[in-house]
């Protein structure tokens, strides 16, 4: 059943465009990948569940109604969070408050009303999201998240006010009318729960595989230097390609088992293919808002928490995904927005 059910939210999901191809039928299965037993030397790695899948969510929502908080002597935000049941981020938002947070008694805080999802332990931003049958990157504006995009347990996440109001009773196929995933949801909702206080895992630098319940620390500055992840010819270039058809990236004729070399040292952030249109897909964090994208991979070296460096082979590429002949899908993303590839590249690939 739950292959069943991945396969139904698989097929709404629209991203890449397939290269020079109208008359393209999605395959009737999800791509089987491999990962590579030889990569550093090491034996296969168990299969783990997605990040969004290792712990389960329930559906705690309180409705918040709207108002205004007069601060008491001893009061803080989150416990002013606490008493009123809304986000202790939503209520800084909407008063204008930055860190420190500093409040005084007598001042008068908007409280924001609406229904907020209390955090629980290993709880993602994608399962929260799927839980309530609402899309993450709703949340991800609604609460002003940013990178590098960790939860806290006890945060409250506002919900939109499209999300179903009993979510428990939404059938798969209204789960998946209301719910997707593409590349910026895993950027920004992939990472499970910590603990207040608690520090994200370091990154490996060796392949090994990391429990999904595991929040994994991310790169600090970036330069945003670029090398080409592939030689080859670009087959389909960044921007609209009409109909409504958008690239994010670039696609590049290559090889079937042609090297992936990482584009920028940094984190990896997803290795798999639950995303069926680009079927093999690497995302690598690079810090400071960077991220780049590696699909249509027919071969994983490479885990999710695993530090690579530039020009490093995490990958063989192939035809996985909604795609007719070999080739790697490119994408260079920075905040959350996709720019184009050729301008941060060098000029000879």
């Amino acid at each position: 059943m739950r292959h069943v059910a991945i396969l139904i939210l698989l097929l709404g999901i629209t991203a890449c465009i397939p290269a020079g191809r109208d008359d393209y039928a999605p395959p009737p299965v999800r791509p089987q990948l491999a990962t590579d037993p030889a990569a550093l030397g090491t034996a296969p790695q168990p299969t783990l569940s997605s990040s969004w899948e290792a712990s389960s969510v329930t559906a705690n929502a309180r409705t918040v109604a709207p108002g205004t908080y007069v601060v008491r002597p001893g009061d803080t935000l989150r416990g002013i969070a606490n008493r009123t049941g809304a986000g202790s981020q939503i209520i800084a938002s909407a008063n204008g408050l930055v860190e420190p947070y500093v409040i005084h008694p007598g001042q008068r805080l908007k409280i924001i009303g609406g229904r907020y999802h209390t955090i629980n332990a290993g709880e993602t931003g994608i399962a929260i999201a799927r839980a309530y049958g609402a899309p993450w990157r709703d949340v991800v504006e609604l609460n002003a998240l940013e990178e590098p995009y960790v939860l806290r347990v006890g945060q409250k996440l506002l919900l939109p006010a499209s999300a179903p109001k009993d979510p428990a009773n939404l059938t798969i196929e209204q789960r998946a009318a209301a719910f997707d995933l593409d590349i910026d949801d895993i950027v920004t909702g992939g990472q499970p729960a910590l603990a207040d206080g608690a520090a994200a895992k370091e990154p490996s630098d060796w392949r090994k595989a990391i429990a999904p319940s595991t929040a994994i620390a991310t790169p600090g500055a970036f330069s945003g230097q670029f090398l080409w992840p592939v030689k080859g010819t670009v087959i389909s270039s960044f921007g609209s390609k009409g109909g409504g058809k958008v690239n994010d990236g670039v696609n590049i004729g290559v090889a079937k088992g042609t090297p992936i070399r990482a584009s920028a040292g940094g984190v990896v952030a997803y290795s798999g293919d639950e995303i069926g249109v680009f079927g093999g897909l690497i995302l690598i964090n690079h810090g400071s808002g960077w991220v780049t994208a590696y699909g249509h991979a027919d071969r994983l070296n490479v885990t999710r928490g695993q530090q690579v460096s530039a020009g490093q082979v995490i990958g063989l590429a192939g035809e996985s995904g909604y795609v007719q002949e070999p080739q790697l899908h490119f994408e260079i993303r920075k905040d959350r927005k996709p720019v184009d590839p050729k301008i941060h590249l060098p000029k000879n690939s």
